[in-house]
């Protein structure tokens, strides 16, 4: 890519979307095309069509899509599949027909079998059995792979797809409700401290920043209890319970979204279809944490003296997902941030608001 070349950015306003806007600008690139959702719905063919055919982007960053947390794929799996299924296709589409030069396709670590030997690489894909609490989502992200792999193949296109491990950082979602099992972690213990501390006018900026269904910061101290306890969060006088799922045994690596965004950028200016046998290549680490020791690590830098309840009841998902990182590490990238370092800098910059180092 050149800095003045014409890129657009599908999903700017997402976790990975506006880490990847920040490097972009960061190195220069001047020519960045973004619409919010309200003004382009991917999902719709015809509207999708008309902005390629307007836009006529040189690059494009598929970075939009439907995400959410173990909750939220396991109860909106039609929403999940559907949604990904759309966005994939008519962008894929539509940068086919109007030339767009290279197409990064974003995708997901959850394409992987679950019961694959570990750490998971790339040929292991479709080798198995997907975990059902997120199959759909997986499904949708496998066909956007296989949609690229198609064009390249049949048009000789050059489209690339990256597999990013379970990301967090700025701009991520915290909703209690549909988020990720990091952000929900780093809310929870945020708002369990809070508690801890009597500390009410800060739990009322919190929901007045991050809404819970049901509560905002108007209401009162008994209604804003009740729902957070639906939620996981007790306090049973000064003594604050957090509730988490499954039994704290699964293995996740996580990966910031400042690196993803360095590392994406890269394969855009480095990496083309014939660098990838798969037709995708692992974004990642190299290293994983149990859920159990991840928690103990937030509740550590929040400053809580909560205890900690596993909820069995829960599904715990897939029992491991370490990625191989071989390749993307042989092409000369490597993760910068460490897992603790990223998680203080979530914590203080997003959760309490407070401005990042």
């Amino acid at each position: 890519m050149n800095r003045d070349s014409k890129i657009y950015l599908a999903g700017h306003d997402g976790l990975a979307g506006s880490a990847i806007y920040r490097e972009l600008v960061e190195q220069g690139y001047n020519n960045i095309v973004t619409r919010e959702f309200t003004e382009l719905d991917l999902r719709n063919q015809s509207a999708t069509e008309d902005f390629f055919r307007t836009e006529r982007p040189d690059y494009v960053f598929l970075s939009a899509a439907k995400v959410g947390g173990i909750m939220a794929n396991s109860s909106c799996k039609a929403e999940f599949i559907y949604d990904n299924l759309m966005i994939a296709a008519n962008v894929i589409h539509s940068s086919w027909r109007y030339g767009v030069k290279k197409l990064l396709n974003l995708g997901t670590s959850c394409i992987y079998p679950k019961l694959a030997p570990q750490p998971l690489k790339e040929e292991y894909l479709l080798s198995g059995y997907l975990e059902p609490t997120n199959d759909a989502y997986a499904l949708a992200k496998i066909t956007a792979i296989k949609l690229c792999n198609s064009y390249n193949e049949q048009y000789n296109t050059n489209y690339i797809s990256a597999m990013p491990t379970n990301l967090y950082g700025l701009n991520d979602n915290f909703n209690l409700e549909t988020s990720h099992v990091l952000p929900a972690m780093i809310r929870k213990f945020y708002i369990g401290r809070c508690l801890e501390q009597d500390d009410w006018d800060s739990i009322k900026k919190d929901l007045n920043k991050n809404p819970i269904s049901g509560i905002d910061g108007s209401s009162n101290e008994n209604e804003i209890c009740n729902i957070l306890k639906r939620l996981g969060i007790l306090k049973d006088g000064k003594v604050v319970t957090i509730t988490l799922w499954g039994d704290g045994s699964p293995l996740r690596e996580f990966l910031y979204s400042d690196d993803l965004a360095k590392a994406v950028v890269f394969l855009m200016n480095k990496v083309n279809k014939e660098d990838m046998p798969n037709g995708f290549i692992n974004i990642g680490t190299g290293k994983d944490i149990s859920i159990y020791d991840l928690a103990m690590l937030v509740k550590e830098i929040s400053g809580s003296t909560g205890y900690i309840e596993w909820d069995k009841s829960k599904p715990n998902g897939m029992p491991r997902k370490l990625l191989d990182v071989s390749r993307i590490s042989e092409l000369g990238w490597r993760p910068e941030i460490k897992l603790e370092d990223g998680i203080k800098k979530v914590y203080g910059a997003t959760v309490r608001g407070k401005k990042q180092n």
